[in-house]
């Protein structure tokens, strides 16, 4: 692993809610609440945790697709929370996304060729239209599929197809940082590990920085060095994926863990049921927001928010089970 290539403080992304007649506001919905972490070059960040935590928002405003609320983003020593939209242009072709659904963020009415092609017109790279025909086939060509797809259309492709093509699009600037949103969750199982290889092909053999957005805690697994877990907008849990797999240390890791379906049947595993359903982001609960769901909860979590603390080897998790030891904050 390299030195950092991004770095998250503290970012927020709040939603308003309006109502009435004049749009007045009432309210607003903390989608992701103080999320903190960094990616170092050449490593695979794997953010996981279940529907509607805030982990696309989390990419999305990596990307700035959304602008963040409060917070920094600091890209390769440069701080990227404020760019202007020409500043903002640039710094797009170092950071580039593969979206959940192949099939909508591929525009029906362009053939595959002019599809691949259009960053690199953006971006003004290449001196001439046959340098780009000649990339874009050699692109094809690296994520397996073949040159003379180029003329077809996205209509005229499977799912893992153009998942292909969606990954051929991003390298088509030669980015550092890719953000993978939930990239194979719309594909049959077999058809994901097939482009889960893939992504870690490329990143070999162009030297790729991932931030890989899941639910699936197995496919997050297969793909990365460390994986962060958030709850209701807020990381609970980071550290090295075998640390988390093998002793998670959040209740809530260890209950999304427990899930997991085990390919062996002989092997026995306890189940964790949590109670109650997610709070909602609007009116989220004093305190460590899992506590009411939390079966080790005790007084100080209903009322005192657990700071991330560090634990052992890069390990960081926001437990008040862990706060009364002597471990450095972050």
């Amino acid at each position: 692993m390299g030195t950092s290539l991004l770095e998250v403080d503290n970012i927020k992304k709040y939603f308003p809610i309006n109502e009435g007649k004049f749009g007045r506001k009432s309210g607003e919905v903390k989608a992701v609440d103080g999320v903190s972490f960094s990616i170092n070059e050449g490593e695979t960040l794997g953010l996981v945790g279940e529907s509607g935590c805030g982990k696309s928002t989390t990419g999305r405003m990596l990307m700035r697709l959304i602008e963040p609320t409060d917070g920094r983003i600091v890209f390769s020593g440069k701080d990227i929370t404020n760019l202007k939209t020409n500043e903002l242009r640039k710094m797009r072709k170092d950071i580039q996304m593969v979206f959940q659904d192949p099939f909508a963020s591929l525009n029906p009415r362009h053939t595959i060729g002019r599809i691949i092609e259009e960053p690199m017109i953006v971006h003004k790279l290449y001196g001439s239209k046959q340098e780009r025909q000649n990339k874009v086939q050699e692109l094809l060509e690296v994520v397996g599929l073949n040159s003379y797809h180029a003329k077809r259309y996205p209509h005229q492709f499977s799912g893992g197809q153009r998942q292909r093509v969606g990954i051929a699009r991003a390298l088509a600037v030669n980015p550092k940082l890719i953000i993978a949103d939930e990239p194979v969750s719309a594909l049959d199982v077999s058809v994901q590990s097939q482009v889960l290889n893939l992504l870690q092909d490329l990143q070999k053999k162009f030297s790729l920085t991932f931030l890989f957005i899941a639910h699936d805690l197995s496919v997050v697994r297969h793909i990365s060095d460390r994986v962060g877990v958030m709850y209701l907008g807020k990381l609970v849990e980071i550290g090295d994926s075998d640390q988390i797999y093998n002793h998670p240390k959040h209740p809530y890791t260890q209950a999304l863990l427990s899930a997991v379906p085990i390919p062996n049947p002989n092997t026995k595993s306890e189940r964790i049921i949590l109670s109650g359903d997610v709070p909602s982001p609007a009116n989220p609960p004093k305190g460590c927001a899992f506590h009411e769901r939390c079966p080790l909860a005790i007084d100080k979590c209903q009322s005192v928010l657990p700071e991330l603390i560090s634990l052992d080897n890069g390990r960081h998790v926001a437990c008040h089970l862990y706060q009364n030891k002597e471990e450095s904050r972050v």
